[in-house]
């Protein structure tokens, strides 16, 4: 399956990937599938030549037929990859869609783009565009192991890679090596890309990276970080399940391709 972006269509009927929160509307049936329906306001592309479109489903506003929320986290390998990667779009456009209806500069009502993703004021014309937090996620490796931890904050029954937000003025690498520093009191060295992935549960854009520890001893942030530790590639603790850019950081590294 190919996906092709779009800002307008004829269509007038297509997939709808109806959301609320983090859940996506499906059919239920012998394979789990994205409802077809009317064309909706929100246009998001084509997904092998069949249009698709976005709809939040809020008070008011009724879900396609036969359909039903699931968790978005939980369809992953139910849907195709396409398609999971289609209603994270649809997550993230439907929010921005109600979040901009009105200027956030003069309080004008905005209207959308025949041309292109964004909403301009019709007083002031400030122009609204969807926007991404783009955070980096690393592995760190050491003598042949690697630091994971445990989340404080989301207390998550499992160990993955560090991660944390860019702030504005950093580059990618600072704000890999700034991170580690405040997470887990160590220097880091050899900062490598090793790729990237939308996250739609936050809003985010992660980009992966791989690095050698440099020097210092493992001392976490006890508002970040739950516990730490060095794990061998036999002595993999429980992780997250294959939906995350870390899962792919820390199954490389169990591999021996990690690139650190």
């Amino acid at each position: 399956m190919a996906f092709t972006p779009g800002i307008t269509t004829s269509a007038e009927r297509g997939f709808v990937f109806a959301v609320t929160a983090q859940n996506l509307y499906v059919v239920s049936g012998p394979r789990i599938a994205i409802p077809l329906g009317a064309a909706t306001s929100l246009y998001l592309g084509d997904l092998d030549g069949t249009a698709c479109f976005a709809t939040l489903i809020e008070e008011g506003v009724a879900p396609p037929e036969g359909s039903e929320p699931v968790a978005l986290r939980q369809l992953f390998g139910a849907i195709s990859d396409e398609e999971f990667a289609v209603a994270g779009r649809a997550l993230g456009l439907t929010a921005w869609d109600r979040d901009h209806a009105f200027c956030g500069r003069c309080g004008g009502a905005t209207e959308p783009s025949a041309s292109e993703r964004v909403r301009t004021c019709t007083r002031c014309g400030f122009g609204a565009y969807p926007r991404l937090s783009p955070a980096v996620i690393m592995l760190v490796e050491r003598d042949g192991k690697c630091l994971l931890a445990r989340n404080a904050r989301t207390r998550m029954p499992f160990y993955s890679t560090l991660a944390g937000f860019v702030e504005v003025g950093e580059t990618l690498e600072e704000a890999v090596a700034r991170e580690v520093q405040e997470e887990a009191g160590i220097e880091i060295q050899d900062i490598r890309y090793f790729g990237s992935q939308p996250w739609p549960f936050t809003g985010s854009l992660m980009i992966g990276f791989t690095a050698k520890w440099k020097s210092g001893e493992l001392n976490a942030d006890p508002t970040e970080i739950m516990d730490a530790g060095w794990f061998a590639r036999d002595e993999i603790p429980v992780v997250p399940p294959k939906l995350s850019i870390a899962r792919e950081l820390i199954d490389a590294f169990v591999a021996g391709v990690s690139g650190a």
